[in-house]
């Protein structure tokens, strides 16, 4: 009852198999391959919408390269004071931005208002050249805290983004979860509502190691191939980046392993929440589930064989649990068992 991350999971079989169909013959190298331009066709098919894609191996390399062609030096990129970009990078996206300053905005549930948006770029302008300069806004679908965004929510960040003449960046690493949380087209929630870069990720939904940037903005981004180049991220043999971002896109593979993710989440937030002394800490929209228990029950979840992260929080034990395309349903109702068995009685 593996329940860490959505990191620890398998691959899904689909892309194992088209792995092996890449491993065929020979291909061009450095992402000028047919599989990359099938990629790229393929996600313009998505979003509805003319795109460039830049396929590289690590969510942080895709964030802080999507962020290196919106931000100079001295630029400002405002986020959630919970986003990954934030807390969980080791500061590159100020490597490779040259040098950029990250501004944590506060947050609720996870998400960062319009207004406090504004506010905070307001601020920094009125200070001229003494503050970083406001470049970027970011915002994370599904967030680090397992909640989403609406369209409505994300234009509304749009608007401020564009009323002071910043762009918008998205961490899409689990952006399939908050497609399928929502149930609307992903254009509705990236280039519609304003995003100019998707930082898109796979490898936590059924991947082996495959992020990309995908740019809607064509006004951007001119130098990205230089930089992904430059950061090491440019794969001599992409094709089987590109392989796995091709089955992963195909017969909805995506959107299908993500509806699973979250639905196992809601059949875990939903037996937890019969539980008094586990109290849901977030609302369950995505594919994962923040309780606070007692230290004793966490405790004793662990000698019931049941895995789980410990989230920093100010008051009590947090605990994280993320599901995934391919957590079996047996997993979750035997940790809602465990539970029980540590202690904790349904109402």
């Amino acid at each position: 009852m593996d329940f860490r991350s959505d990191n620890v999971s398998n691959v899904s079989p689909e892309i194992l198999n088209d792995l092996m169909k890449a491993n065929q013959g020979t291909s061009t190298s450095y992402a000028e391959d047919d599989l990359t331009r099938a990629v790229t066709r393929k996600l313009q098919d998505v979003f509805e919408h003319p795109v460039r894609f830049f396929p590289v191996l690590t969510g942080t390399a895709s964030n802080a390269l999507g962020l290196s062609i919106l931000t100079p030096p001295y630029g400002g990129i405002f986020c959630s004071d919970e986003a990954h970009i934030y807390y969980d990078e080791c500061a590159a996206p100020e490597f490779f931005t040259g040098g950029a300053k990250l501004i944590g905005l506060p947050s609720l549930n996870g998400r960062i208002s319009a207004g406090d948006a504004e506010k905070a770029i307001a601020k920094a302008v009125s200070s001229g050249v003494h503050h970083a300069k406001p470049s970027t806004v970011s915002i994370t679908q599904a967030t680090e805290l397992g909640t989403v965004y609406t369209p409505e929510e994300v234009a509304e960040v749009s608007s401020v983004s564009r009323k002071f003449g910043l762009h918008l960046h998205m961490d899409g690493a689990r952006f399939a979860n908050a497609v399928a949380s929502l149930g609307v087209p992903p254009a509705e929630l990236t280039w519609k509502a304003g995003v100019d870069v998707l930082c898109l990720g796979a490898t936590k939904n059924g991947a082996i190691s495959a992020e990309g940037v995908v740019i809607f903005n064509k006004n951007i981004g001119d130098d990205l191939a230089y930089r992904v180049k430059r950061s090491g991220h440019l794969a001599s043999k992409s094709r089987f980046i590109s392989s796995q971002w091709l089955a992963y896109l195909t017969d909805n593979l995506w959107l299908n392993n993500a509806t699973w993710a979250n639905a196992m989440a809601r059949r875990l937030s939903k037996g937890l929440a019969a539980f008094p002394s586990a109290r849901i800490v977030f609302p369950t929209e995505a594919n994962e589930v923040f309780v606070s228990v007692d230290h004793p029950i966490s405790d004793a979840l662990t000698e019931h064989g049941v895995k789980f992260s410990r989230w920093p929080a100010e008051e009590g034990t947090v605990l994280r649990f993320v599901t995934s395309f391919n957590t079996p349903e047996a997993d979750v109702d035997g940790c809602i068992d465990a539970f029980m068995a540590a202690g904790c009685v349904a109402v």
